[in-house]
């Protein structure tokens, strides 16, 4: 196995373009040497992108939050900006693991890991977050919604990385929120999930909306009849009952140990109810 370590995210991209057999890029790492551990996975050739200055910060700008690739999770929660701005997000990210993982881990590892568990990617979705994803033909920007097209698989080319992730500046009277259901208190996967994220008008009525579901489908699903369902009110109990009744109709989940389709549907539900509310009350809603 060859390991590079890179200073700049061109001469990256030129080594996993390149690469003959199998290249992974390395970050965080806590799920690729993992599996290179359990033998899930045999690299050829490990891209270690934390040398990167463009992977390394948190940036605010005009447009909003620029996290680089290389950020760990516990960095998140140091920046008051963000924690401000995106709580949803942040509080998402600070769910991956223990403290030690905390400070390896990254967002950008998350979302390449492509778990329909996966903690930061229904709170990145619901978020409007994007991936600025750099390769041999140039750099794109993409939904984060359309980087993971099946579980373990994403869209991303030979030869390509993300470099960054992108939310969006933050629209007044607005708030998000991430809740999951886990077996156990902490350190487990989530047998559902839902992120939510929502803007107010002056008279607090819901006048935007993004909803997002994880662990109940291949993918994580956002659900535009969900966001339709509270868009225009309130938040009151109808309003909240539709957002439940359109969460279970979004879902596609499986049976296995961990939870039955029926459970993880109507949980769906209900940790979108919940999330809905404490986003709204972020927002400034009553």
């Amino acid at each position: 196995m060859r390991y590079a370590a890179p200073l700049t995210t061109k001469e990256a991209v030129s080594l996993l373009a390149n690469a003959k057999g199998k290249a992974f890029v390395l970050a965080g790492g806590t799920d690729l040497l993992v599996r290179m551990r359990g033998d899930y996975i045999e690299p050829d050739l490990l891209v270690d992108i934390k040398r990167i200055t463009a992977t390394q910060d948190i940036k605010k700008s005009a447009n909003g939050f620029r996290i680089g690739a290389s950020v760990p999770c516990a960095a998140l929660n140091e920046n008051a900006g963000l924690v401000k701005a995106w709580p949803g997000v942040v509080e998402a990210a600070n769910l991956i693991g223990s403290d030690q993982i905390q400070s390896r881990c990254t967002m950008v590892g998350n979302l390449c890991n492509a778990s329909p568990a996966a903690d930061t990617i229904p709170a990145m979705v619901a978020a409007q977050a994007s991936a600025v994803i750099v390769g041999p033909a140039g750099r794109r920007t993409l939904a984060v919604e359309k980087v993971v097209i099946g579980p373990g698989k994403t869209s991303l080319k030979k030869g390509e990385l993300i470099e960054a992730i992108t939310l969006p500046k933050r629209p007044a009277k607005s708030g998000d929120a991430y809740l999951r259901f886990i077996p156990r208190t902490e350190m487990d996967i989530a047998v559902c999930s839902a992120g939510v994220n929502l803007t107010l008008d002056a008279q607090g009525v819901v006048k935007a909306a993004r909803v997002a579901l994880g662990a109940v489908a291949p993918t994580v699903v956002l659900v535009p009849d969900a966001a339709k369902a509270i868009v225009g009110t309130k938040l009151d109990s109808a309003a909240l009952e539709r957002l439940a009744k359109a969460c279970e109709a979004a879902c596609a989940p499986i049976d296995d140990k961990r939870g039955t389709v029926e459970f993880r549907t109507e949980v769906a539900g209900v940790l979108a109810r919940r999330a809905a509310k404490i986003a709204y009350e972020r927002a400034g809603g009553k």
